[in-house]
């Protein structure tokens, strides 16, 4: 599939519903795009553009939808308001991001570092900064494949005790493991990979003044990446600031794979709607 960028007519006749009550570069363009090369319709709602906007419930929606559209694609800010429209829908639903979760882009990091690294299992994966809807999947997403995940933030700001569990958990059966740590520097030691987010996501705005005073020692800089393994590999789910949490010469330097991995969500996200509709 990512090999023949040819368009199909695979899922022709088809549409699917996109919804976005959050901002979006990536995961618009790279869905739009992947339904628009798999033959289907792509619907994009905002959702202040839907009735939502003046208080149809999210249940209505998904049953309403799901008479018009094969699958849904929610962007959103609470877990929970993801989870009702998929107890709604009558058609799958994808959680494109919520504050929880973002398994979207943790299927593209998997297939990024595959690419590079041939093997997923046994290695080792280290996400610096906030315990954020990313660092969960990533927890999720490496014990799942097998692989070390090290968690690095700053006291206060660790991932959601409830997912460290269940990704420990899943290692345990996987031959992975889990570590949350408060030290960069250890939790960078010999990795294969260094992954990072920005220190305030959506929706925490405010408090990206109070952040700035805490994260700069999660920055992933040149002294992070010395202490990791010798070819490790530097990723940033996107949009990145620049000498906030990583270093300028860190993501446009040899080590960094951030472009195919944003690339690599199209690609992913057209398996995983195939998979979906049952045609893969």
């Amino acid at each position: 599939m990512k090999a023949d960028r040819r368009p199909t007519d695979v899922l022709a006749g088809r549409s699917i519903g996109m919804i976005f009550e959050k901002p979006s570069t990536r995961t618009r363009v790279s869905f739009e795009v992947a339904i628009t090369e798999l033959g289907a319709h792509a619907v994009v709602l905002n959702a202040s553009e839907l009735q939502l906007g003046r208080g149809e419930t999210i249940e209505d929606t998904g049953r309403v939808l799901s008479r018009y559209v094969q699958a849904i694609v929610l962007r959103t800010f609470e877990q929970e308001r993801l989870e009702v429209l998929a107890s709604a829908a009558s058609v799958p639903v994808v959680n494109a991001l919520s504050d929880f979760e973002h398994p979207c882009q943790c299927l593209a990091d998997l297939l990024t570092i595959k690419e590079v690294k041939g093997e997923l299992a046994g290695r080792t994966i280290t996400y610096l900064g906030d315990g954020n809807n990313v660092t969960h999947s990533l927890l999720l997403g490496g014990a799942k494949s097998g692989m070390h995940v090290r968690a690095g933030t700053p006291p206060g700001f660790e991932p959601i005790p409830q997912v460290v569990q269940r990704a420990s958990d899943i290692a345990a059966e996987t031959g992975g493991s889990v570590t949350v740590t408060h030290d960069p520097t250890e939790a960078s030691r010999g990795a294969d990979v260094l992954y990072t987010d920005v220190w305030a996501s959506m929706g925490q705005e405010a408090e990206a003044d109070e952040r700035a005073l805490v994260f700069p020692a999660y920055a992933l800089d040149a002294e992070k990446v010395a202490v990791a393994a010798t070819d490790v590999t530097v990723m940033h789910c996107l949009p990145a600031h620049r000498g906030q949490e990583i270093a300028a010469d860190v993501i446009d330097g040899p080590r960094s794979v951030v472009w195919d991995q944003a690339e690599n969500r199209m690609h992913t996200q057209k398996a995983l709607m195939l998979w979906l509709l049952g045609v893969a």
